[in-house]
C-alpha cells in the first residue's frame, strides 16, 4: 500500500474523487457582520458545519487558506470558534469582495501546488461565486462546501449555487467531504478523529455512533469536557 506525502495515511485513489493529497481548502469571510446578514440557512448550523469542516482539514493535513475582508471597517473578526481550530494561523486580509482579485490569496493557493480547491464562505453570491468562477477560468477544479456557506436570502444562495454549478463547480457538504477523505473505515490513522468530529458536530449521526459504541459494542460512554460555569470577567467587576 502506498502512503500519503506525510507518511501517516494510506494514499487514496483519485479517479475523480477528492483526496487529502490533491486539494486545498479555502475558508472565506466567516466573520460576524457577514453572518448577521445570512438568512438562507440556520446560522448556528453554518457555524457548526464550518468548525467541523475546519477540524476535518486539520485531521487529514489538508492545506488551509483563511481569508477575511475589511475586518476593521465592516466585517468584524473571523469567528473565534473557527480561529480556535487554527491557532496561530493568520487570515489573509483583503479589501476585495472577490478573493481571486487578491494577489496574496491567489499566491497562497498557487504555493500549495494543488489544482482542486474546496472552498466555503459568506456570502455565496459574491465571496464564493466570484472566486469560484475565476478560479475555474484559470484551470482549477472548485468544490463548494454548501452547508458552510450562506447568503442574504434563499433566492440569493440558490441562484449563486446554480451559477457556480453552471460554471463547472461541484457542490459538496462538510460531511460528504470528510467521508470522501476517510473513504475506508479500516484506515485507523484518522478513524478516531473522524468519529470525534461526528459525535461533536453531526447530530443524529453522532448520537447513533455513540449508541452503537455503548449499547452494541459495550464501549464506555464518550467523556466530554465537564462544564465549568465561567467566573465574572475582570471587566465586569
Amino acid at each position: 500500500m502506498s502512503y500519503s506525502s506525510n507518511g501517516n495515511r494510506p494514499k487514496l485513489s483519485e479517479k475523480g474523487l477528492l483526496t487529502p493529497d490533491n486539494c486545498v481548502v479555502a475558508l472565506i469571510d466567516h466573520q460576524g457582520q457577514m453572518l448577521f446578514g445570512t438568512s438562507n440557512f440556520d446560522r448556528q448550523g453554518i457555524i457548526n458545519n464550518t468548525v467541523a469542516f475546519g477540524k476535518t482539514a486539520r485531521v487529514f493535513d489538508v492545506p488551509v487558506i483563511l481569508t477575511t475582508v475589511e475586518t476593521k471597517s465592516f466585517s468584524g473578526n473571523m469567528w473565534p470558534q473557527l480561529r480556535a481550530v487554527f491557532p496561530g494561523h493568520e487570515p489573509i486580509e483583503r479589501s476585495s469582495m472577490n478573493s481571486w482579485d487578491d494577489q496574496n490569496f491567489v499566491a497562497a493557493i498557487e504555493k500549495t501546488g494543488r489544482k482542486k480547491i474546496v472552498l466555503a464562505g459568506l456570502w455565496t453570491e459574491t465571496c464564493v461565486a466570484l472566486p469560484t468562477i475565476q478560479a475555474i477560468h484559470d484551470g482549477y477544479e472548485v468544490y463548494v462546501v454548501e452547508d458552510c456557506c450562506g447568503d442574504v436570502s434563499p433566492l440569493a444562495h440558490d441562484n449563486a449555487m446554480k451559477r457556480v454549478i453552471q460554471a463547472g463547480a461541484k457542490p459538496v457538504t462538510s460531511l460528504s467531504t470528510m467521508l470522501e477523505w476517510q473513504r475506508d473505515w479500516a484506515h485507523k490513522e484518522t478513524y478516531d478523529a473522524v468519529m470525534d468530529i461526528v459525535k461533536n458536530h453531526y447530530g443524529a449521526y453522532g448520537i447513533g455512533v455513540e449508541y452503537a459504541y455503548t449499547m452494541v459494542h459495550g464501549a464506555p460512554a464518550t467523556k466530554f469536557p465537564e462544564y465549568a460555569v465561567p467566573t465574572a470577567a475582570v471587566a465586569h467587576k
